[in-house]
């Protein structure tokens, strides 16, 4: 019976992100936000419980790359396109392209299936990873969408700003640029400091700018793995 509960886990973050996906489609950004930061609650869980139950099997680690990419691929990939067909009004420059542009939205789904593909047959990824997570991925284009759509007024630049963002954010996936996890053995500050700053760092931004905060905070993770990686090499 206990090696089907992290499988539980792994369902309920398939169905959170199939809801975030609906509400991706109704332009509901702030229940797409909800439901796929739910759906990284019930992520790790289902981590933590296989490592707690040793309950570990093939068709675990395959369904959980499955549920991954709705969650953290799809669903992100859509809010994006919504936003973006949003923002290419009648008034927009790049209005002509509405019907076209959008689309380059899922170039996030599809580096996010081969981020989860690389994970899979990578055996250096047990404690930290290679390449940018895809919840963090995740987490930072939906807690953006939200912040532009709420606190800002559409624009040309915006879409542009998006696109050069899809392309780095895309290739950070699949970068071979070591990246620490924030799996705590111990509460220890020692080996811990890096995660105890992006957790004040995070409490921080969150306090100052809400929702928008989160995709603060991934970027502000990805600059600490990189003067961390700059640091090991040289």
């Amino acid at each position: 019976m206990k090696k089907h509960i992290p499988n539980l886990f792994t369902c309920l973050n398939l169905f959170s992100g199939c809801i975030a996906c609906t509400m991706a489609f109704q332009g509901e950004y702030f229940w797409v936000v909800f439901f796929v930061i739910l759906g990284s609650i019930f992520d790790f869980f289902d981590g933590f419980m296989a490592r707690l139950l040793k309950a570990y099997s093939d068709i675990g680690k395959e369904l959980d790359s499955l549920a991954d990419l709705v969650s953290f691929g799809v669903a992100p990939s859509l809010i994006v396109f919504h936003y973006i067909t949003s923002a290419l009004g009648a008034e927009s420059a790049l209005h002509s392209l509405q019907n076209i542009l959008p689309y380059f939205a899922f170039v996030l789904t599809i580096f996010s299936a081969l981020r989860l593909a690389k994970f899979n047959i990578d055996t250096r990824q047990t404690t930290s990873f290679i390449g940018l997570p895809t919840p963090a991925n995740a987490l930072f284009w939906i807690s953006l969408c939200y912040g532009l759509n709420e606190k800002f007024v559409a624009s040309d630049t915006i879409v542009y700003i998006i696109i050069v963002l899809i392309v780095i954010f895309s290739l950070l996936m699949v970068s071979e640029i070591p990246m620490f996890s924030l799996k705590v053995k111990n509460l220890k500050l020692k080996g811990n400091e890096l995660k105890y700053l992006l957790i004040i760092f995070c409490i921080a931004a969150i306090a100052i700018w809400q929702i928008m905060g989160i995709a603060a905070t991934i970027i502000f993770y990805i600059a600490l793995t990189l003067v961390s990686y700059k640091k090991v090499k040289e």
